[in-house]
């Protein structure tokens, strides 16, 4: 949602993660950055690219974690998985993954 961001600005933010920035990481550091937006909203902002309609097919998640920008291991794909609500057609529902990411399984 903002593209007025600079390099150094981006760059501020890449700083504060510890170690090693995942996709999870990615989208806590730059949420907490978004003025008047909330966190969960734009997380889910960027899954409705994917497909508006609440679901993205896991098998073409799973290849983008692998493969694109900051690349997922497989064991980090079967970590989300383990927590990701994933239907009989193999389809994530990706708002109840986000609010996974911004507030905790509701099993912890």
């Amino acid at each position: 949602g903002t593209t007025n961001v600079s390099d150094e600005e981006l760059e501020e933010m890449l700083e504060e993660g510890k170690g090693h920035i995942n996709f999870t990481v990615f989208l806590m550091l730059f949420g907490e950055k978004l003025n008047g937006t909330d966190p969960e909203e734009s997380i889910l902002n960027a899954f409705t690219l994917f497909d508006p309609t609440g679901t993205v097919n896991k098998d073409k998640f799973k290849q983008l974690l692998l493969t694109q920008a900051d690349k997922f291991s497989p064991e980090e794909v079967e970590q989300i998985f383990a927590v990701t609500p994933i239907d009989i057609s193999g389809n994530i529902d990706y708002k109840s993954l986000c609010y996974i990411i911004t507030c905790g399984d509701e099993k912890d």
